[in-house]
Protein backbone atom coordinates (compact mmCIF):
# COMPACT_ATOMS: atom_id res chain seq x y z
CA UNK A 1 0.00 0.00 0.00
CA UNK A 2 1.49 3.02 -0.71
CA UNK A 3 2.47 6.17 1.72
CA UNK A 4 -0.64 8.55 1.88
CA UNK A 5 0.97 12.27 0.51
CA UNK A 6 1.96 14.88 2.66
CA UNK A 7 -0.77 17.23 3.43
CA UNK A 8 -0.60 21.14 4.86
CA UNK A 9 -4.07 22.43 6.11
CA UNK A 10 -5.61 19.25 4.66
CA UNK A 11 -4.72 19.74 1.15
CA UNK A 12 -1.52 18.92 -0.81
CA UNK A 13 1.18 21.21 -1.35
CA UNK A 14 0.64 21.88 -5.19
CA UNK A 15 -3.00 23.06 -4.24
CA UNK A 16 -1.89 25.41 -1.49
CA UNK A 17 1.27 27.17 -4.10
CA UNK A 18 -1.51 27.09 -6.60
CA UNK A 19 -3.89 29.04 -4.29
CA UNK A 20 -1.13 31.72 -3.31
CA UNK A 21 -0.42 32.13 -7.25
CA UNK A 22 -4.57 33.20 -7.80
CA UNK A 23 -4.01 35.36 -4.70
CA UNK A 24 -0.75 37.17 -5.82
CA UNK A 25 -2.57 37.87 -9.12
CA UNK A 26 -5.93 38.50 -7.89
CA UNK A 27 -4.43 40.97 -5.25
CA UNK A 28 -2.27 42.82 -8.55
CA UNK A 29 -5.27 42.57 -10.55
CA UNK A 30 -7.99 44.34 -8.15
CA UNK A 31 -6.09 45.72 -5.32
CA UNK A 32 -2.75 47.11 -5.72
CA UNK A 33 -0.45 46.66 -9.04
CA UNK A 34 1.98 44.58 -8.38
CA UNK A 35 4.81 44.17 -11.14
CA UNK A 36 5.88 40.69 -12.68
CA UNK A 37 8.99 40.25 -11.10
CA UNK A 38 7.46 40.76 -7.73
CA UNK A 39 4.62 38.51 -8.38
CA UNK A 40 7.24 35.84 -9.05
CA UNK A 41 9.39 36.58 -6.17
CA UNK A 42 6.34 36.05 -4.17
CA UNK A 43 5.42 32.73 -5.54
CA UNK A 44 9.18 31.34 -4.98
CA UNK A 45 9.35 32.43 -1.67
CA UNK A 46 6.01 30.63 -1.34
CA UNK A 47 7.51 27.45 -3.05
CA UNK A 48 10.36 27.77 -0.49
CA UNK A 49 8.25 27.95 2.26
CA UNK A 50 6.62 24.54 1.11
CA UNK A 51 9.19 23.07 0.30
CA UNK A 52 10.89 23.43 3.76
CA UNK A 53 7.42 22.05 5.35
CA UNK A 54 7.20 19.25 3.38
CA UNK A 55 10.83 18.43 3.96
CA UNK A 56 10.43 19.10 7.62
CA UNK A 57 7.51 17.24 7.85
CA UNK A 58 8.91 14.38 6.25
CA UNK A 59 11.72 14.23 8.50
CA UNK A 60 13.95 14.76 5.41
CA UNK A 61 18.16 15.02 5.43
CA UNK A 62 17.40 17.88 3.11
CA UNK A 63 15.37 19.59 5.76
CA UNK A 64 18.54 21.99 6.78
CA UNK A 65 19.17 22.74 2.73
CA UNK A 66 15.57 23.36 2.33
CA UNK A 67 15.73 25.78 5.50
CA UNK A 68 18.91 28.00 4.32
CA UNK A 69 17.05 27.99 0.62
CA UNK A 70 13.99 29.77 2.40
CA UNK A 71 16.36 31.99 3.81
CA UNK A 72 17.92 33.02 0.75
CA UNK A 73 14.49 32.94 -0.90
CA UNK A 74 13.22 35.51 1.74
CA UNK A 75 15.73 37.72 1.40
CA UNK A 76 15.92 37.74 -2.58
CA UNK A 77 12.45 38.97 -2.17
CA UNK A 78 13.31 41.55 0.37
CA UNK A 79 16.01 42.77 -1.92
CA UNK A 80 13.46 42.84 -5.43
CA UNK A 81 10.67 44.47 -3.03
CA UNK A 82 13.03 47.90 -2.28
CA UNK A 83 15.37 45.92 0.74
CA UNK A 84 18.86 48.09 0.53
CA UNK A 85 21.19 45.84 2.37
CA UNK A 86 24.79 45.99 1.59
CA UNK A 87 26.72 42.48 0.50
CA UNK A 88 28.04 42.46 3.43
CA UNK A 89 24.73 42.85 5.90
CA UNK A 90 23.27 40.23 3.40
CA UNK A 91 26.13 37.85 4.19
CA UNK A 92 25.59 38.34 7.95
CA UNK A 93 21.88 37.74 8.05
CA UNK A 94 22.37 34.41 5.79
CA UNK A 95 25.34 33.28 8.13
CA UNK A 96 22.76 33.97 11.29
CA UNK A 97 20.17 31.90 9.38
CA UNK A 98 23.05 28.93 8.78
CA UNK A 99 23.70 29.42 12.67
CA UNK A 100 20.57 28.70 13.52
CA UNK A 101 19.53 26.17 10.96
CA UNK A 102 22.47 24.19 12.43
CA UNK A 103 21.41 24.39 15.87
CA UNK A 104 17.83 23.84 15.24
CA UNK A 105 17.67 21.41 12.44
CA UNK A 106 20.79 19.50 12.63
CA UNK A 107 22.06 19.40 15.86
CA UNK A 108 19.00 16.83 17.34
CA UNK A 109 19.15 14.73 13.62
CA UNK A 110 22.62 14.37 13.89
CA UNK A 111 24.44 11.54 16.27
CA UNK A 112 27.94 10.84 17.02
CA UNK A 113 29.48 7.97 14.90
CA UNK A 114 30.61 7.08 18.56
CA UNK A 115 28.62 6.77 21.57
CA UNK A 116 29.01 8.21 25.23
CA UNK A 117 29.74 4.55 26.58
CA UNK A 118 32.67 4.08 24.22
CA UNK A 119 33.94 7.09 25.08
CA UNK A 120 34.05 6.33 28.37
CA UNK A 121 35.83 3.21 28.01
CA UNK A 122 38.70 5.36 25.55
CA UNK A 123 39.28 7.73 28.57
Amino acid sequence: MAASPVKIFGREPSVILGAVAVAVQFFSAFVMDVDQDTQTAVNAVAAAVVGFAVAYMVKDEGTFASFVGLGQAALALGMNLGLDWSADRQAAAMAALTILGQFWLVRDRVTAPVSREALRLVA
